[in-house]
């Protein structure tokens, strides 16, 4: 995991890379503008960021980088010596995952990385099967339009076996780095993963409907070879592609 520390004191900085360097690839950036450019370029698992610093404050990296498609999935814990009440709601309000007031114990740093590892782990619970929505009753986070984005590029192509990462990689206007580790951090799969798990589950509902045989609806999902298809098919549903069609 790439853990990126925005902290303009290098004696702090140097601190936390030692506390977590044995579970984490760590990277420094002391402004809040390099951290943000470092974020776009890493797009790391999560964000240390102190408030008070030169160039940007930690509240302006917090408010770039959450309402940034490309970042705003990432848990960012604030760091401060600032740390009252009103200071920690107006971070919580911008999306601060968490606060960590200094000065603190590398204990009280490594809970808080083991909550931001748990953190990851609930977004892939709630995004590894995404639905999209035909008509959503409440507005989309950036995650949820982001999943929907994928989803409808890879189902208007979903006939072509050549469908990969760069087709995506224009729709949401990310490099293909920015794309792998977004889409690996909501789902847990890898693009090519994710493209794969559209195209079986849309062979389920096609074979269930009755109307294709399993040859054509391999085909009709971007699979050249059916007995590949139907391999993978029945590792991901535990079922061959033919007991799922109607009698």
């Amino acid at each position: 995991w790439q853990l990126l520390v925005i902290e303009d004191n290098r004696d702090i900085a140097a601190y936390i890379r030692d506390c977590v360097q044995d579970e984490y690839q760590v990277h420094l950036a002391h402004d809040g503008q390099e951290g943000i450019e470092r974020a776009l370029e890493l797009i790391p698992e999560v964000i240390i960021s102190d408030v008070m610093m030169p160039v940007k404050d930690g509240l302006e990296v917090l408010r770039t980088l959450k309402n940034d498609q490309r970042t705003s999935h990432i848990p960012i814990i604030l760091l401060t010596a600032k740390a009252t009440t009103d200071d920690r709601i107006i971070g919580l309000k911008e999306g601060a995952d968490a606060y960590l007031s200094k000065p603190f114990h590398k204990e009280e740093l490594l809970v808080r990385m083991e909550q931001m590892v748990k953190l990851r782990e609930t977004l892939q619970q709630r995004y590894s099967q995404f639905v999209p929505a035909q008509a959503p009753v409440r507005a989309l986070s950036l995650e949820e339009q982001f999943l929907q984005k994928v989803n409808e590029c890879v189902e208007a192509e979903l006939g072509n076996p050549e469908l990969g990462a760069e087709q995506i990689c224009r729709a949401t206007l990310l490099s293909q780095a920015q794309l792998y580790r977004k889409l690996k951090a909501l789902t847990g799969k890898t693009p090519a993963l994710f493209i794969r798990s559209i195209r079986l589950e849309k062979a389920r509902s096609l074979l269930q409907s009755g109307r294709y045989n399993v040859s054509e609806v391999a085909y009709e999902t971007g699979f050249t070879d059916p007995n590949y298809f139907s391999r993978v098919f029945s590792k991901e549903y535990g079922k061959s592609p033919s007991s799922f069609t109607k009698n």
